[in-house]
């Protein structure tokens, strides 16, 4: 007797779908009722624009950017994009930790017919969706500011698409490796540095020479540079290894998720 039509009766194969799509659908289901706690973190980079960008741009005048006075507030406008989009996605990838370690969300799912693969992808793609949908309110703000001065600058939308991407994969990463509460520290130890020295405030040239390669190495400038060449209408060569960038690690922090999720619970 074979053990095949067995296992097809007690654990029926799943619809052919986006199996990561369960793990999506089960954490909006969880996560209806908490929608107004997750604005709290799209307001951080908006009050930013309005202290900083309207603030300071009275007194910063224009900054130049490849050979083109930019008003300041257009400016920093897209790097409090850019920061939307990041913060988005590495809050939600976070969340992941309790799942993990606590409620053993991903011990039941794992005994259905989904893998660790799956619990990777639909993690990711709901950590996305968070900063989506903050990458969308801050850019119907930037718009309703007169602050996207290209048609190029619907592209931005895409781009912090690419940068939730990015973070989110990383995030979700990072988090299978956290031990206990106090490592959700790390997070702000991490995600402050890119915001105040990814470009964001001040163009890359005015660095010392050390800082800017530093700069070169963080994510956050590379999503920074492609949004705010998209709304300014600026495009260069360069913005090929940003989008390149942001692919890479996205891709990376997929695999390393999928990687560790079953080398947690999958002994």
């Amino acid at each position: 007797m074979t053990t095949g039509p067995l296992l097809t009766r007690v654990v029926p194969p799943l619809p052919r779908r986006w199996r990561g799509g369960y793990v999506f659908e089960r954490n909006v289901v969880a996560t209806k009722s908490f929608w107004p706690v997750y604005l709290s973190v799209f307001f951080d980079p908006l009050f930013y624009l309005l202290a900083i960008g309207v603030g300071i741009g009275q007194l910063a005048g224009d900054v130049e950017v490849a050979g083109t006075p930019v008003e300041y507030t257009a400016f920093v406008a897209p790097a409090m994009l850019a920061a939307s989009a990041m913060n988005g996605a590495v809050y939600e990838s976070t969340n992941m930790f309790f799942k993990l370690k606590y409620a053993k969300t991903y011990d039941g799912i794992l005994a259905t017919p989904l893998g660790a693969r799956d619990v990777a992808t639909g993690e990711i793609a709901f950590s996305l969706a968070r900063g989506a949908v903050y990458s969308l309110a801050f850019m119907i703000v930037m718009a309703i500011m007169g602050l996207i001065a290209s048609p190029w600058g619907v592209l931005a939308l895409p781009a912090a698409i690419l940068i939730g991407f990015a973070f989110s994969a990383a995030g979700t990463a990072a988090t299978t490796y956290m031990r206990s509460w106090q490592d959700l520290d790390l997070v702000a130890l991490v995600t402050l540095p890119l915001f105040l020295f990814s470009a964001t405030f001040y163009p890359i040239d005015i660095y010392p020479e050390f800082i800017q390669i530093a700069t070169w190495l963080s994510p956050l400038f590379h999503g920074v540079e492609l949004i705010r060449g998209l709304t300014l209408g600026i495009l260069e060569w360069t913005m090929v290894i940003n989008v390149a960038y942001l692919a890479a690690m996205g891709l990376a922090g997929y695999l390393v998720t999928g990687r560790r999720v079953g080398e947690l619970l999958l002994k």
